[in-house]
C-alpha cells in the first residue's frame, strides 16, 4: 500500500477492505468510542501477510505485546 513504511503491511479490516473506515456513527445514534492502540512487540515482526484475518493479527499481537498505549476518542453526530 502506498504511504506505508518499508516492511509494513496493511491487513484487511472487519469490512473486508484494506483501509481505515473512519468514524461513521449513524446520525442521532449517540456517541461512539473508537479505540486506537500502539503495541510494543517482543519480536521484530509478525509472521503474517496482508491477506490474514484481523482476528489472527489480534491473537499474534496479544501474545507478543510487551507494552501498549491506548487512546479512546469519542465521536457522535
Amino acid at each position: 500500500m502506498d504511504g506505508l513504511p518499508k516492511g509494513a503491511t496493511h491487513v484487511r479490516n472487519d469490512f473486508g477492505s484494506k483501509e481505515f473506515g473512519g468514524a461513521a456513527p449513524p446520525e442521532g445514534h449517540g456517541d461512539h468510542r473508537y479505540v486506537f492502540a500502539v503495541h510494543a512487540l517482543g519480536v521484530d515482526h509478525l509472521d503474517i501477510n496482508s491477506d490474514v484475518a484481523p482476528a489472527i493479527v489480534g491473537f499474534m499481537t496479544t501474545f507478543n505485546t510487551l507494552a501498549r498505549g491506548v487512546m479512546i476518542p469519542v465521536y457522535g453526530r
